[in-house]
């Protein structure tokens, strides 16, 4: 979901770099410990910032449910389920009868801990019920195609504004209200119900996506790292050295402050020390893919999807420690020279940088320079930049510097010429079903390649580029 950004210089990106859309992408997934099964309402332990820091809310976020149980006003995204495209994506789908099931659920639960289970559930549902549509299997539920992501990133708003409208018949603690979205979002994102196989024989890659995004711009979108992670949750991929991957996927809102809050860490920590590659994956440039080989530690201000902005060094837990710049480990020399598909891949290496001792910020082609500071990485400045900035950092902080792992923009999901209302078209679905192949595609080569990065070398490259503020192990 990746929306590259022009840098203070005023760099002339071409009209089809500047679409970049960071599809980013991708809720809050922190589990917490569940409340005692008493017969009122007690609140739960508050939540864990790991790899947080920074923030806290930003504009245009949820209000938190207050103490006496009055509902929670709906957000800036909630809002937008009003209109009708929202809505005809929801009937054509299936899909609008999630919100009100939940709503009639919740107004039997008598605990928080009835709640919590109920929220879990449906949202796990959700999820489930998407990518089981995604991937062919039970009924169709509507005229929609069945690899379209819009139909769960409504379906999930429409969830967590009933569950902001739920009037309890116990009054809520500070915070309870808050924690139920946590683990409503986490459940209906895929991050509660990652599983690989045991034992060994079987590769573990785990990829990430975002939520659609740019939505006051044109509401019909979609997002296709959402559409890939749905068609590729739970499924075998021969790799290109022959053997087998297991595929397991999730997805991340678009808002600042979910990732201020530490949602990407707390999603991805019980898994990298378990997998053999991961990829953080979002919507980039026009017509092509990019492994994106530098990250850089800076937030460029872009508008989310609550139309909060945040500018800034990236939020990270212990930032005395943070590096300007992780890197890469995917084997991009593989995956660039390899034929994927009808999109041309390439190793992106350039950043935008204020140079040791300079005030200005530059473009480099070929990566940062000693003791630089970082104002844009390769993806970017938005959130697919810092998806895959928090990924390959926590890569690094949990010193799995042999493990593969970085961040793959998809081309912009488009519409075909002329379509200004319609909420699918051939070509539209034609794109969706070429990336989402190309993506599978890519994960086989990059599988099946062994070990890290390609010829100039993984993790210790960054130190190499950025000196004092390169990657820490």
């Amino acid at each position: 979901m990746s929306r590259i950004r022009t840098t203070a210089l005023g760099l002339a990106l071409t009209a089809a770099a500047s679409a970049l859309t960071l599809g980013a992408a991708p809720a809050s997934a922190s589990p917490f410990a569940s409340a005692a099964t008493s017969a009122t309402l007690p609140a739960p332990a508050s939540r864990a910032g790991d790899g947080a820091g920074g923030t806290g809310g930003s504009a245009g976020g949820a209000a938190e449910g207050r103490a006496d149980g009055a509902p929670a006003e709906s957000t800036v995204e909630e809002a937008r389920l009003d209109r009708p495209v929202p809505r005809e994506i929801l009937r054509r789908s299936g899909f609008d009868t999630a919100a009100p099931r939940f709503a009639d659920a919740l107004r039997g639960a008598r605990t928080y801990a009835q709640a919590e289970r109920i929220a879990v559930r449906h949202g796990t549902e959700l999820w489930r019920r998407a990518v089981d549509r995604a991937q062919g299997r039970g009924p169709v539920g509507g005229d929609l195609a069945r690899d379209d992501d819009r139909p769960l990133y409504w379906a999930r708003l429409g969830m967590t504004r009933a569950l902001r409208a739920w009037g309890p018949a116990t009054a809520l603690p500070a915070g309870a209200r808050e924690r139920l979205l946590d683990r409503l979002e986490s459940a209906s994102r895929g991050q509660d119900t990652v599983r690989f196989p045991a034992g060994r024989g079987v590769k573990r890659v785990l990829v990430t996506g975002f939520d659609p995004f740019t939505l006051d711009r044109d509401i019909r979108i979609g997002n296709p790292s959402g559409a890939a992670a749905l068609a590729l949750d739970g499924t075998l991929v021969r790799t290109a050295d022959g053997g087998w991957a297991r595929v397991e996927t999730m997805v991340f809102p678009v808002r600042w402050r979910d990732f201020a809050d530490g949602t990407v860490e707390r999603a991805l920590r019980p898994h990298l020390p378990r997998v053999d590659l991961f990829t953080t994956v979002s919507q980039g440039r026009v017509g092509r893919f990019d492994v994106e080989r530098y990250n850089g530690a800076w937030r460029g201000g872009f508008a989310d999807n609550e139309n909060a902005s945040e500018t800034g060094p990236v939020p990270v837990d212990d930032p005395d420690t943070r590096p300007q710049w992780t890197v890469t480990s995917l084997p991009y020399a593989a995956v660039t020279a390899a034929a994927t598909g009808p999109f041309p891949v390439y190793d992106n290496t350039a950043v935008t940088e204020v140079p040791a001792g300079a005030a200005q910020p530059v473009v480099r082609p070929d990566g940062p320079t000693p003791g630089s500071a970082a104002r844009a990485g390769g993806g970017g400045d938005y959130l697919s930049n810092e998806i895959a900035y928090r990924a390959t950092l926590l890569r690094d902080r949990l010193g799995l510097t042999g493990l593969p792992g970085g961040h793959l923009h998809t081309p912009v999901l488009q519409f075909g010429a002329g379509n200004a209302d319609a909420v699918e078209d051939p070509a539209y679905l034609r794109n969706r079903a070429a990336i989402t192949a190309q993506v599978r595609s890519v994960i086989a080569v990059a599988a099946g390649a062994g070990g890290g990065a390609g010829a100039a070398g993984g993790v210790a490259e960054a130190e190499g580029a950025g000196g004092p503020g390169g990657v820490r192990r």
